[in-house]
């Protein structure tokens, strides 16, 4: 993709919360959605062993996916799609997929697309079973944490936290999604504003129109521009201040990441 900014820059942010069930996909994608209204960014499913971006973005019959870049069967940018005003790179679902898959080439890829875009979103594995699932979240430069607003949510949001400063990946806020009362989160919230080094982004609502935009294929942004949800996803991405850095560079760092123990 071609960047709308006129200096060169990338900040790779990864999308996690130590759990299933958080709407972390559906934030990945509006997340994007809504700073792609000022950067030019992509979205990558980096979850390569339980993926459902393609899903969530229409794109369940592409033939190229991120397991394939991940096997050295095709080059990355035969596994971009622009949709939504996005470069959106979906991951296979298949068993097999997953078995010739090599996740710490994710390296490469990253690296390959921090040359060409602004922002790049990785939407990262649901639990922290296994270094692939770790892999996107020690290669972002920050780590944006999606909660519900229960303890346990918020005990495997703080696991993520752990693995980014051990890595030194930032966090660069958390996410309250699926948010079903306003009251029951305070307590909550006020724990997380102790335990957590980044702010809280935005509250989001929990909304039909979000499951509605999972059934259709669309993000929630593109479904239901106008809904609760969609204007505190806005919030979130308004409340990320992007940071600048020389692409080249940067491409460099995520080439010679790292690869994590298994946790």
């Amino acid at each position: 993709m071609i960047g709308q900014q006129s200096r060169p820059m990338v900040e790779v942010l990864a999308v996690a919360s130590g759990k299933g069930g958080t709407g972390k996909t559906t934030s990945t994608l509006a997340l994007g959605m809504a700073l792609s209204e000022e950067y030019d960014v992509t979205v990558v499913d980096a979850d390569t062993g339980m993926a459902n971006l393609l899903f969530h973005a229409g794109l369940a019959d592409v033939e190229t996916t991120l397991h394939d870049v991940l096997a050295a069967d095709a080059p990355v940018e035969a596994a971009i799609y622009d949709r939504f005003g996005m470069g959106v790179v979906p991951c296979g679902t298949s068993l097999a997929g997953f078995r010739d898959a090599d996740p710490t080439r994710l390296r490469d890829v990253v690296a390959d697309l921090a040359a060409d875009t602004d922002v790049l979103l990785l939407d990262s594995a649901a639990a922290l079973g296994s270094r692939a699932a770790v892999l996107p979240i020690v290669l972002a430069d920050r780590v944006v944490v999606v909660l519900q607003p229960t303890i346990p949510s918020l005990s495997d949001g703080l696991k993520v936290q752990e693995y980014a400063k051990t890595y030194d990946s930032a966090v660069a806020g958390i996410l309250f999604n699926r948010v079903r009362d306003d009251e029951a989160i305070e307590d909550i919230a006020d724990k997380a504003a102790r335990y957590f080094e980044g702010p809280t982004l935005a509250t989001v609502p929990e909304s039909d129109a979000a499951r509605a935009a999972r059934r259709a294929g669309e993000p929630l942004l593109a479904h239901a521009p106008n809904a609760p949800a969609a204007d505190a996803f806005r919030e979130a991405a308004a409340a990320i201040d992007v940071a600048a850095g020389e692409s080249g560079p940067v491409a460099d760092r995520f080439r010679s990441a790292v690869i994590p123990d298994q946790p």
